[in-house]
């Protein structure tokens, strides 16, 4: 696994071995980033369910100005540290070691609105409306933000949940699915 373009480009990142985490591989990150990106003028990033934390660490190296990463597994943070570190990017990262719904009201605490997020939870685990439905009502998504959702290809996610739409549905061979929803409208406060 590596870093697919940017300021870090060509970098290889650690990942957790075993089961901990199921890393997006380069070609579905690079075939993402062409959709949503591929570069960016600041803002920030979520990356929630975050594994190793290639998706946000992409993002970073993208033009990106900072990313929270978002996981319950030890393992994996250890790993979104460790990459971190290694990129020296330690002043663009906020890493958290919980559940990813718990942390959503604590980030609306903190004021905290983004302008990408990344949702790639395992496939079998968790409710991917619900989440999005949890972000819109805390407010985490900004004006014109998108969210990106890897998820199982038999996983069908509606065309809309107000006030997103899909941007974009792609399969990416017999397992994994790409669904981008884009905030069409202006959130109200």
């Amino acid at each position: 696994m590596r870093v697919i373009a940017g300021t870090h480009k060509g970098r290889k990142l650690q990942v957790a071995s075993g089961r901990v985490t199921r890393p997006t591989s380069d070609k579905i990150k690079e075939s993402l980033f062409n959709q949503i990106g591929p570069f960016f003028r600041g803002g920030m990033c979520l990356d929630l369910y975050a594994g190793s934390g290639a998706l946000g660490i992409e993002a970073i190296s993208r033009g990106m100005e900072a990313c929270v990463f978002i996981d319950k597994n030890h393992y994996a943070i250890k790993m979104v540290k460790k990459n971190i570190e290694q990129l020296k990017l330690e002043n663009h990262a906020y890493v958290y070691r919980s559940e990813a719904t718990s942390m959503l009201p604590i980030l609306h605490s903190k004021k905290q609105q983004f302008q990408l997020i990344f949702l790639d939870p395992p496939y079998d685990k968790a409710d991917l409306t619900g989440i999005i439905r949890d972000i819109l009502k805390y407010q985490l998504l900004a004006d014109d933000g998108v969210i990106c959702c890897e998820h199982d290809v038999s996983q069908q996610l509606p065309t809309t949940i107000d006030p997103l739409t899909i941007m974009k549905h792609k399969k990416y061979g017999s397992t994994t699915g790409m669904t981008i929803y884009k905030n069409n409208q202006k959130m109200e406060a």
